[in-house]
This record gives C-alpha cells, sequence and structure tokens, in this order.
C-alpha cells in the first residue's frame, strides 16, 4: 500500500478554471479508468504493447496526482473561505444583537400609536420589502428610520453570508471527493503498472538506458548563486519516497519536490504543475539551463515536473513505484517533454 502525504483527509460538515483543469485531467483518464474497473487483463501482450501500456499509466499517474492536488487545494481553499465566513457572520449575529434593544425600544414607543404592525414589518417580508416599507412610513423620525434600515441590511447581510459559507462547504465536501476519487484510481493504476512490468522482466521502459554519471554532480554543467542552492537541495532529497501530496521534509512528489528546491533561493513556486509551469519564462529544450523547471505530457496543462540538473540530466520523482531520483532524459523523457520554464 503506498501513502497521501499531508495526513489524512477529513470530511467537514456542511474557481472555475482550476475546476476546469481537474475536470479535463479526470476526463482524459476515463477510458484508463473504465478499463481498470472492469478488470480485464493484458492477455498475452507483445512486449510493444505492454511498454505502451506502461508509458500510458505512467502519464495517468501523473494526471491523477496533479489532480489530486489541485483538489487538495481548491479543498484547502474553501475551508478558508468557509472559516472566513464564519466569523463574519458571527460578527453580524453579534451586531444585530446590540442593535435588537434600540429596535426593540422604537416598536414600544410607536407599535400601540400606529395602524402599522412594527413587528410585521421587520419580520413578515424579504430584507428589501422591509426597508421599502420603512421608506414609507410617516410615523418614524429620521433618527428612528436610520436605526431600523441599518438593522434589517444587517441582517440581510448575515442571510448573505450564511448562504455564501453554505456553498463554500459544498465546494469544501466536493473537492475533497474529487481528490479521494483520484487517489483511489491512483492505487488501482499504480497494481496495473507493477503487473505490466513483471510481463516487461522488471525492466522500466520511461526508465534511460544511458548511465546517470556523479549523482553528486560531477562532470555537471556548474551553477552558481540561488540556482546551486536549488541543485544541492534536490540533489539532497534523491533517494527519498514519492508520495502523493508530499511537500517534505520526508517525502515528495514532482511538483512538491520542484516546490520546497527552489524555496531555498528564496522563490514561493505555486503547489501545482498546472501553476509552476506560468511561474517563469518559458524556453526551448535546447535552451535549458540547471534549475530550470521542465514540464511533461500535456503543454496545457502538464502532469509533470523535474528539475534540470545539467548535461541532459534532471532531478525529479516519477511515482510511488520508486523513490526521487536523477536521471538522463534521452530515451522516454524527452519523448514526452513539452517545455521548459526558467524561473525568476
Amino acid at each position: 500500500m503506498w501513502e497521501k502525504g499531508s495526513g489524512p483527509l477529513t470530511r467537514n460538515p456542511a474557481a472555475g478554471s482550476r475546476a476546469s483543469r481537474r475536470s479535463a485531467t479526470i476526463g482524459s483518464l476515463a477510458l484508463g479508468s473504465v478499463l481498470l474497473s472492469s478488470g480485464v487483463a493484458l492477455a498475452d501482450p507483445t512486449e510493444e504493447e505492454a511498454q505502451q501500456r506502461y508509458e500510458q499509466l505512467q502519464e495517468e499517474l501523473s494526471g491523477l496526482n496533479e489532480a489530486y492536488n489541485q483538489a487538495q487545494e481548491d479543498h484547502e481553499a474553501a475551508e478558508a473561505e468557509v472559516s472566513d465566513l464564519e466569523e463574519r457572520v458571527e460578527e453580524t449575529e453579534e451586531n444585530l444583537q446590540e442593535m435588537s434593544g434600540r429596535v426593540s425600544a422604537i416598536a414600544q414607543s410607536t407599535y400601540t400609536g400606529s395602524t402599522h404592525s412594527l413587528p410585521g414589518l421587520l419580520f413578515g417580508g424579504s430584507p428589501d420589502n422591509v426597508l421599502q416599507t420603512i421608506a414609507d412610513l410617516d410615523f418614524l423620525s429620521v433618527g428612528q428610520e436610520a436605526v431600523m434600515s441599518d438593522y434589517v441590511e444587517e441582517a440581510e447581510r448575515s442571510e448573505r453570508l450564511l448562504s455564501q459559507a453554505t456553498e463554500a462547504e459544498e465546494r469544501a465536501a466536493t473537492a475533497l471527493e474529487e481528490a479521494e476519487t483520484s487517489f483511489e484510481q491512483g492505487e488501482q493504476a499504480l497494481e496495473e503498472q507493477s503487473e505490466v512490468l513483471d510481463t516487461l522482466g522488471g525492466a522500466d521502459p520511461t526508465a534511460s538506458t544511458e548511465p546517470v554519471g556523479d549523482p553528486s554532480g560531477g562532470g555537471g554543467t556548474a551553477a552558481s548563486g540561488d540556482v546551486q542552492a536549488v541543485l544541492d537541495f534536490a540533489r539532497a532529497q534523491i533517494g527519498k519516497p514519492y508520495v502523493w501530496g508530499g511537500t517534505g521534509p520526508d517525502s515528495y512528489d514532482c511538483s512538491g519536490l520542484t516546490q520546497a528546491a527552489w524555496a531555498q533561493a528564496g522563490v514561493n513556486l505555486p503547489r501545482t504543475t498546472y501553476d509552476q509551469v506560468n511561474a517563469g519564462t518559458q524556453v526551448s529544450r535546447d535552451q535549458v539551463r540547471p534549475g530550470d523547471l521542465l514540464f511533461f505530457y500535456d503543454a496545457a496543462a502538464p502532469s509533470h515536473v523535474g528539475i534540470y540538473s545539467g548535461d541532459g540530466r534532471m532531478i525529479h520523482g516519477s511515482n510511488p513505484s520508486k523513490p526521487l531520483e536523477e536521471v538522463n532524459l534521452a530515451d522516454y523523457w524527452d519523448s514526452v517533454f513539452t517545455t521548459a520554464v526558467r524561473v525568476g
């Protein structure tokens, strides 16, 4: 069994572009998910077919991981919004409580001498209708009318905030469900990938056939200053587990590693690959320098990222079946490369 980072998710009681990206990612994996859930096994696949399926599952795992991360981000944002709205609702309730004494005093002093039913005016219709009726009354002084209008406006504000809090709680619950779904689909994909790997005799088709060389960086392209701090940190994480949602210090996923590495240079990268790809200047593959972020699979919404470490290599984590590593881009990774970004 493999793990999620950031601890267990909990369900709490009761923007647009991000939701669209996540839906598109999950939608693009629908066929693979159907195959997985149906229990259909590869029947004596050729080596080429097994290799293609392994690579497809690698891409699916990357997409599911980032869909999970995005759903986690959306869940946390919605939870923060709920917390903020609850504080504001509490504030309006305190204001209404303070104002209620003055409203009661006005009601007691004016109701007995008027043909109007003041309690009915205040609580018998919508806030807009009440405000209009108050404006039409001729038995309230200017000061009394202001008090009554303020009270109704505050009640309307409280009602609006409560509605917004309910909507935010629903968004949080939906995002949590999407994160859990992505994780469950990832478990299935990883299990199938392990089975496919067995049919390949344990030869990972996404691994480079060229030696990586000195993992300490000997013979690599020189870097200095902030970039060197980024590379030193990234290399120090090699061998640590890849865990979904992992942001360190004991485990990472691909975007968690790049985020933590660039933090060593004082750069606050976004959490997901979807946003990290917009966190700098895009450069071509033949212009990459050590420290650049390399993105893979989908140019519009890349689901995998690594850090270019020089001499055609990168440091990354690919999926929970293997630890963080430094690999050659030759062969597989260059074949699925989409863009590079220079941070800063």
